[in-house]
């Protein structure tokens, strides 16, 4: 079935690299944070915020702001992991809300199996050059490996909707310990969690490692990384209505051996474009779409990747319906690559730039693109000291 789909895309072979891939900058162990795994958010006055898995002197992570100073970028850590409940070792990356807090989850800590975090800047005027900024912890996942409540949030980000509840998902815990989507509302000073879904596992998927979309309509949508008809992970939609949340599974994933990490991001139309592949491996995987039509949807490969492991987080569009992302152990030195699908013919070219070491390896996030076109993201590994870097491409 995917040797047939596969037909339908035109491919290019891979580009020259007329872009130019720059290092915006590098960690190291010795700066007290290494190894980004989640991509970059960009706020309206061009900075960026991320977090890294390691760091903070106990090796649990960060929250950083990267903006420009002067000629070059610089790095600020706005939160260090691991003090007393607080959580550690962020997968995911943050999202801004509209009063300028950062909120994210992490994959451990908190007394348990994960948290939901609040990062405010300091309401109290700072004496340092350098100021930490307020963490609140809106929610500790339980204790217990197996807890209804769920457990262990993944790789992908918090949605916020306009009333100020927050959404995302777990890669363990539920009914079946198979992950669930949970809701965390605002209430007499506190949050409250009440869980939207517990997956069972088999065609339904099992164990979501990424995060949601919300559409027009307020139905939400995701990915599991494991389960469906192919054991690689299913695309699902959660529909609400005054009896709950009602479920439908809109596809399995068609690539063997390969998981779908990452999210499903929605074009204008109504279209869901994902990818699939595995963080460490061999399975290549690629990125798929799946097409609305009378009631059901149709799986279409746009780019299978000739060699591993492949993407594995939420794909990028842009106005024009290019598709970007970033695969984790392809491109010409098997250190990684970003590439970029672009609509022709009918079909989609396949364009990419690699990565070599130096600046960086193993890109695990998505990308996110300025109004001039440029892109940003972090690399997993490579740079300096191989902690991992924040880069920038520019046509």
């Amino acid at each position: 079935m995917l040797a047939g789909m596969f037909v339908l895309a035109t491919f290019a072979a891979q580009a020259a690299q007329a872009q130019t891939l720059t290092v915006l900058h590098n960690f190291t162990d010795s700066g007290d944070e290494d190894f980004p795994v989640a991509g970059l958010t960009m706020d309206g006055a061009g900075n960026f915020y991320g977090t890294t898995h390691g760091g903070s002197g106990l090796g649990v992570g960060t929250v950083f702001r990267l903006s420009r100073g002067g000629s070059g970028w610089l790095l600020t850590t706005l939160h260090f992991f691991g003090q007393g409940n607080d959580g550690e070792n962020p997968e995911s990356g943050v999202i801004l809300g509209p009063d300028g807090s950062l909120y994210g989850t992490t994959y451990y800590g908190g007394g348990g199996f994960g948290t939901v975090y609040r990062l405010r800047p300091s309401p109290t005027a700072c004496a340092s050059a350098i100021c930490p900024w307020e963490e609140t912890i809106l929610y500790s996942f339980c204790s217990q490996r197996y807890c209804t409540d769920g457990g262990n949030p993944g790789l992908g980000n918090l949605v916020l909707d306009q009333a100020g509840n927050l959404y995302g998902t777990t890669f363990y815990g539920g009914a079946s310990n198979l992950g669930v989507v949970f809701e965390l509302t605002p209430s007499n000073g506190g949050w409250t969690e009440s869980v939207l879904w517990s997956f069972s596992g088999y065609a339904e998927g099992e164990n979501p490692w990424s995060g949601l979309i919300f559409d027009s309509a307020g139905n939400l949508y995701g990915t599991t990384s494991y389960g469906g008809t192919y054991g690689a992970g299913t695309v699902y939609e959660l529909s609400p209505s005054a009896s709950g949340w009602t479920e439908q599974t809109l596809a399995s994933s068609d690539f063997p051996s390969a998981h779908t990490y990452g999210g499903v991001v929605m074009d204008g139309q109504g279209n869901l474009f994902g990818t699939s592949g595995v963080e460490y491996g061999s399975a290549p995987g690629g990125v798929f779409e799946l097409t609305p039509s009378n009631g059901s949807w149709t799986f279409n490969v746009l780019y299978a990747f000739p060699s591993g492991p492949g993407p594995c987080d939420t794909p990028t569009l842009d106005a024009s319906g290019n598709v970007y992302g970033t695969s984790s152990g392809s491109g010409l030195y098997d250190d990684g690559e970003v590439f970029k699908l672009t609509p022709s013919n009918g079909g989609w070219t396949y364009t990419s730039v690699s990565f070599d070491g130096s600046n960086g390896a193993s890109p695990l996030g998505s990308v996110v693109l300025d109004a001039a076109g440029n892109i940003y993201g972090t690399a997993n590994l490579g740079g300096t000291g191989n902690f991992g870097t924040v880069w920038e491409i520019t046509p």
